[in-house]
């Protein structure tokens, strides 16, 4: 039982069409489903200021972005069945604060969200700020199961001193946290990778998913990732025409890319994407990196972080 609404209630063509080209991708890897660690649910006006945020980019700003449309720009219920649609299993509700005593509201909306979403895995948020060290603490004892940090739209220090407590205490608990740590699309004050080397240095035994695979710093983060044996990428928006038009991956990376094959999990930045769900599968696929490489990255790693049964 998964909760409302139900994986029967009626969908647009085009997402039936796409959630059938979806099973045939899942035919050809022998997936039972697909595991995705970096999908985004927040309170309504929050994800409406986002929608606004990236459909009013003028190519000027962001990445170099000419434009991005929502491609699923439509209410919380239909977003819910059209990823169960496509054979999503499990997902998160990545949120996030843009300013100090945000993260607290944020937490109990997304409590609410993953008890009457069971598919959902209840996320958490936090920011630097003294607070962060309680209401985390809190999160955990109701049943947070990942975290969200971003660090570019947070624009605070992740190394800040005031988090230590915040990160030795999830580093303890072993849950993985989502960080959007790269610069990419533009840089902040405290993104790249030093700020994460200063993190894992204090903290090894984080349980780190860094987003985006570090776009465009990809080399730094695969080099962290490969260094620490808790440290993840997610796939989120890599490879795909769309960022390999702006932040291209180095070819020479995709051998190492394979090898860490343990440890890269599927994200999709869902609904806020300017293409359809299908074509991050597909781009994952042309890497040409083999189908054992595939279930692992689309359903073994990210069932193994939040906590899904062995296929």
């Amino acid at each position: 039982m998964l909760g409302m609404p139900s994986a029967s209630d009626p969908l647009p063509v085009s997402v039936r069409q796409e959630a059938a080209d979806i099973a045939a991708f899942r035919e050809r890897h022998g997936l039972p489903g697909l595991v995705d660690i970096h999908t985004h649910f927040m309170p309504k006006p929050v994800l409406d200021k986002v929608w606004r945020f990236f459909e009013a980019l003028d190519g000027h700003s962001h990445g170099g972005a000419a434009s991005w449309p929502i491609t699923y720009r439509v209410d919380e219920v239909e977003r819910i069945v059209t990823l169960r649609a496509f054979g999503v299993r499990r997902f998160t509700s990545m949120l996030y604060p843009h300013k100090p005593e945000m993260a607290e509201w944020l937490n109990a909306w997304s409590a609410e969200f993953a008890f009457r979403t069971a598919d959902c895995a209840h996320t958490a948020t936090f920011c630097a700020e003294a607070s962060a060290t309680a209401y985390v603490k809190e999160a955990l004892d109701a049943g947070a199961e990942v975290f969200k940090v971003h660090v570019q739209v947070g624009g605070f220090d992740p190394a800040d001193p005031i988090l230590h407590p915040v990160w030795g205490t999830l580093a303890e608990a072993g849950v993985p946290i989502v960080i959007h740590a790269g610069s990419g699309p533009e840089p902040g004050n405290h993104t790249g990778p030093g700020p994460i080397r200063s993190i894992l240095a204090a903290h090894p035994d984080l349980v780190l998913v860094i987003a985006h695979m570090g776009m465009p710093e990809y080399a730094d983060f695969l080099e962290i990732a490969e260094s620490n044996p808790h440290v993840h990428l997610d796939t989120t928006m890599a490879f795909t025409d769309f960022t390999e038009a702006l932040m291209p991956l180095p070819v020479d990376l995709l051998p190492r890319l394979r090898d860490l094959g343990g440890r890269v999990v599927l994200g999709s930045d869902f609904p806020n994407i300017p293409y359809p769900y299908l074509h991050q599968l597909e781009a994952i696929e042309r890497l040409d990196l083999g189908t054992e490489w595939i279930r692992a990255v689309c359903w073994d790693n990210g069932a193994r972080l939040l906590g899904v049964s062995p296929r």
